[in-house]
């Protein structure tokens, strides 16, 4: 779910967009699970899977960018300047999610 790259920790997510409300649920088959309010239509979930991110993990936006699966709903994320160990403790602390 989690591998470190040159520039930072790569996150794989699973999304669901058009959602009722934006959640991240939890990890299952090697990947995050992300629900999304926002439909997959020119950009706009990826826009709100960056925003809610960066809300749960609490680092800035700009930090973070989808670098795989923009129009898939697999993703694969960068968290830009952070190791995988900090954002898989920042995933149990905050999200009570586990690496797996």
């Amino acid at each position: 779910m989690i591998v470190g790259s040159a520039q930072g920790a790569v996150l794989t997510v699973r999304v669901t967009p058009r959602a009722s409300r934006s959640e991240v649920l939890g990890a299952r088959d090697g990947a995050l699970r992300v629900r999304l309010t926002a439909p997959p239509v020119e950009g706009a979930a990826n826009d709100a899977l960056v925003s809610l991110l960066s809300e749960c993990l609490g680092v800035a936006r700009r930090t973070i960018s989808v670098i795989s699966g923009e129009r898939g709903r697999t993703k694969r994320v960068l968290i830009a300047g952070v190791e995988p160990s900090w954002l898989a403790a920042r995933l149990a602390e905050r999200l009570g999610v586990a690496d797996g």
